[in-house]
């Protein structure tokens, strides 16, 4: 199932607002910024990728992955391969 319409726009309304901090990021460290002002916009940026993160594995568990376990067979374990490569990506 695709992604709901509500659901793709509060993920790009995420992404565009990282996308403006790191343009002011990127502004801080031209006009030399004090470092930890820098770094506290690092982390917003951080934690508003992070939510796009978690709503798409949301979306992925509760469709992609029941449809492909529903299904069984090879579809359910090439599933199973994928959840974890994903889990262990996103847990660095």
């Amino acid at each position: 199932m695709a992604v709901t319409t509500d659901e793709r726009e509060a993920n790009l309304r995420r992404l565009r607002r990282a996308e403006g901090q790191i343009r002011g990021i990127q502004r801080m460290v031209e006009t030399d910024r004090y470092c930890a002002d820098i770094l506290a916009q690092i982390s917003a940026v951080q934690q508003a990728l992070q939510g796009v993160s978690r709503e798409l594995m949301r979306h992925h568990l509760r469709h992609c992955v029941q449809h492909a376990f529903a299904d069984g067979g090879s579809q359910a374990r090439a599933m199973e391969d994928e959840l974890l490569t994903l889990t262990f990506s996103h847990l660095r």
